[in-house]
């Protein structure tokens, strides 16, 4: 580190103090120094500047004062500190006087604590006493000390798994059924690290329990898809709840995805579904990482939202201090919780190497990555560039345009296109069925959305008709495939 010089100090000193620079007139309690030095070293590192008042003016220091500071930092960093810290320090000689400069580098065994045991943080230009639990938590799992997934559930036990889900598991791990291993279930799921013996931890009960929700309501994904581009937007097309063990949120929530995006012919029948407009890969590593790896301290649901431009996946938990959105680009990865991880790869789509975000931007670029310390949250925004090229086509002031290309070639019985909803109405047609048992059959829950997206366009394109179409209200009413729908 090259020396600071008078005009480096002045120049940091006149942008004030912030979380990394701290102004200090003289400091002559250990303990104090022990609170200052522990923040810095919990939060990232920074630097105490000594012989400047708070407003950033000069109160330089005398040789016999350098003497002292000297002996009381070395002091508390090595007697006040638990475990010690080494600060680094250099004195510039300004004026008549000297402003000593301490550095304390980031430390590598988070969490420091005072001789009391109290863990600092910086917090703005401040110091504070960490108190939540979370926190805390937090901290020591970013240390290696302590895993969420590890830790038991209050009041759980096997009566509480899915035996059918963890025979599969188990058996297509390990080539035999559970029930011929020789072991009770408490010991088993003990030996595979998914329990204590007695209480399951967080890991079994995520990956085998028959309801999970049940003894964390908040590990779950909300899924809403909006009309617009807005949060705040009051509308929603489709909402979901996403519940039970991990692999039934992924499914469900990649079923979510299906249903709510768009659909590209891409060189296909007119009567064909088509592929997603974002490659089903990048959607499953990017769903998967969730999961795995989101912050199990933080009592908080994954968030899945879908707009006109773009999809978030917002997972709770910022990113561990040692990655950055860019480390994570190149395959960079931080086993937040091993015990999900070692067991995960063999029940969801998920390899554990670190490969899964770049997978997703090499098979869809227009991915951003967002690591928001301050609301302790990871965000991933994927841009939905197909659909702000699409919607030009639909809108009324083109369809002149493209009638008098069409008409020569269709017949007033047929319609020019089949959209993705419609086409996968027509799928769960069987027979004459309830508006309740098709919209049932194809997972939508807002009527609203299914009626003006699904049946009200098949009923129009003459692809399904009504069993009794004199009284559309009717509560004996049914709909079917139409007889042109069953000859083509």
């Amino acid at each position: 580190m090259n020396p600071m010089t008078p005009d480096e100090l002045m120049h940091v000193l006149s942008r004030g103090e912030d979380s990394r620079h701290q102004f200090k007139r003289d400091m002559t309690n250990a303990d104090g120094v022990a609170a200052e030095l522990s923040a810095f070293a919990n939060s990232g590192g920074g630097q105490v500047f000594i012989g400047v008042e708070d407003d950033g003016s000069l109160a330089p220091l005398y040789p016999t004062t350098i003497r002292r500071l000297n002996q009381l930092l070395s002091n508390a960093a090595n007697q006040h500190v638990r475990p010690p810290v080494h600060p680094l320090t250099e004195n510039i000689q300004v004026g008549q006087g000297i402003v000593m400069v301490v550095t304390v580098p980031d430390g590598l065994n988070k969490p420091y604590t005072d001789l009391q045991g109290r863990v600092w943080v910086k917090n703005g230009a401040d110091k504070r006493h960490v108190t939540s639990r979370e926190e805390l938590q937090r901290m020591f799992q970013r240390a290696g000390l302590v895993y969420a997934d590890v830790v038991p559930v209050a009041g759980s036990s096997t009566s509480d798994i899915d035996d059918k889900a963890f025979n599969t598991y188990f058996n297509r791990r390990y080539g035999q059924s559970s029930e011929f291993s020789g072991q009770a279930p408490e010991q088993l799921f003990h030996n595979l690290g998914l329990g204590d013996g007695r209480e399951l931890n967080l890991a079994g009960l995520l990956l085998f329990g028959r309801y999970p929700q049940h003894f964390r309501p908040a590990f779950e994904v909300k899924a809403v898809a909006f009309p617009g581009k807005e949060l705040h937007d009051t509308r929603y097309l489709d909402s979901e709840d996403i519940d039970g063990p991990l692999l039934e949120q992924y499914q469900r929530s990649f079923a979510f995805l299906r249903r709510n995006l768009r659909h590209i012919q891409d060189q296909r029948g007119f009567n064909t579904l088509g592929v997603l407009e974002i490659p089903e890969q990048a959607l499953e590593e990017l769903l998967v990482n969730a999961l795995i790896h989101r912050d199990y301290f933080t009592s908080a649901s994954i968030r899945l939202m879908l707009f006109l431009d773009r999809i978030e996946i917002i997972s709770p938990g910022h990113l561990p201090d040692s990655l950055s959105t860019e480390a994570i680009r190149r395959g960079a990865t931080n086993r937040r919780n091993p015990m999900l991880t070692e067991h995960a790869v063999h029940i969801l789509p998920y390899r554990g190497l670190g490969t899964g975000i770049p997978r997703a931007l090499q098979d869809w670029p227009s991915i951003d990555l967002i690591n928001d310390v301050e609301a302790n949250q990871f965000v991933v925004r994927i841009r939905r560039q197909f659909v702000e090229e699409v919607t030009p086509q639909v809108t009324p002031q083109v369809a002149p345009q493209v009638a008098p290309q069409v008409a020569p070639q269709v017949t007033p019985q047929v319609t020019p296109q089949v959209t993705p909803e419609v086409g996968r109405l027509l799928e769960v047609m069987h027979g004459e069925m309830k508006r309740t048992d098709i919209q049932g059959a194809l997972g939508l829950k807002d009527h609203k959305h299914f009626r003006a997206n699904y049946l009200q366009p098949a009923l129009d394109a003459g692809l399904i008709e009504m069993t009794v179409p004199e009284k559309p209200q009717s509560r004996l009413q049914r709909y079917r495939r139409s007889q042109r729908d069953r000859a083509d």
